[in-house]
């Protein structure tokens, strides 16, 4: 049965094989299962490692068998035609080649099933289709991703070459990318690391979780302020799997604050009324792509950026000062 679908920012599926595909190649069987993807850009996610048989990393050659379970995380594809809208965007970067912006929490970065408006790729469509030089050319090339409910630094290809120029330097994990989190708790070490592999959760599939048959995954983390029962991080993402700062953290036993998927009701154990209600409002993580790092694909020239804490965020580090 083929699968039809439009991944919102990384979407999980599972397949199971049944008897007729075994011993079929497995990204002939993506193929065959996954509409409007081409069986070079499934074997690009193969080897990238977001596909897994049996929780296992493969290569595309692998015959499968009978009652391999094949799950694909479905990075969405770096052009696409979108209906442009006209949604302002704090641009921070661009020139003929790229584009970076500054996302808000909130937007999300990709159309996805059941969403296919408001999103960050609907308003890069009409902010470029407002390029004249670009008005017939490259649709909007996202190169990575931020959950709906964080902010942060966005880097945009405005050409093929580009895009795969910089794809490539995040498939060597080259590009430095740092956030900034308050989380629960005193973090006791002044920094750290934490190499703790991610897959879906079995029990809740909104959820990623640490899992030993999981993607190999790497979060290093600095202490910058301490408070009363919080602890400030700075956390930069060596690997980009889905939720990674705040399962990671999670494991930690130092969840995110106002995470809701992830926090375990920490949130709601804050004894300050006032804060705990802030938090409630501001109804985000708090987690933001505080600075971004690259190599400039035409000039080869490093490039770094850097993102203020959005207002609502700010405003709760001052409510604990």
């Amino acid at each position: 049965m083929t699968v039809i679908h439009h991944p919102e920012e990384s979407d999980t599926i599972t397949l199971n094989v049944n008897q007729r595909d075994a011993g079929r190649r497995l990204d002939a069987f993506l193929a065959s299962q996954i509409a409007d993807w081409s069986r070079a850009r499934l074997q690009r996610l193969i080897e990238d490692e977001e596909v897994l048989v049996n929780g296992q990393t493969v290569k595309s050659s692998y015959k499968l068998r009978t009652e391999d379970r094949v799950e694909i995380d479905l990075v969405p594809l770096p052009t696409a035609q979108f209906t442009p809208e006209n949604i302002p965007l704090e641009i921070i970067f661009e020139d003929e080649t790229l584009i970076v912006v500054n996302k808000p929490a909130g937007l999300i970065v990709h159309p996805g099933a059941g969403v296919i408006s408001g999103t960050l790729a609907n308003a890069l469509a009409y902010h470029f289709a407002n390029l004249p030089s670009l008005a017939d050319e490259f649709r909007p090339g996202i190169v990575h991703r931020l959950d709906k409910g964080t902010s942060g630094l966005l880097v945009v290809a405005k050409t093929e070459a580009a895009h795969e120029h910089l794809a490539e330097q995040f498939r060597r994990r080259t590009v430095y990318k740092s956030y900034v989190t308050l989380v629960h708790g005193h973090v006791e070490a002044e920094s750290g690391r934490i190499e703790q592999p991610i897959a879906r959760d079995q029990r809740n599939r909104l959820r990623m979780a640490v899992n030993r048959s999981g993607r190999a995954a790497l979060s290093l983390y600095r202490v910058r302020k301490r408070y009363q029962r919080f602890t400030l991080l700075d956390v930069e993402l060596k690997t980009g799997r889905t939720h990674q700062i705040r399962v990671h953290l999670t494991w930690l036993k130092h969840p995110v604050v106002g995470d809701d998927l992830y926090g375990e009701g920490r949130d709601n154990s804050i004894q300050d009324s006032l804060l705990r209600n802030q938090i409630h409002k501001v109804g985000r993580p708090f987690l933001h792509a505080e600075h971004l790092g690259f190599v400039h694909p035409i000039t080869q020239t490093p490039m770094r950026f850097s993102a203020p804490l959005p207002d609502e965020l700010s405003h709760i580090l001052k409510f604990l000062e």
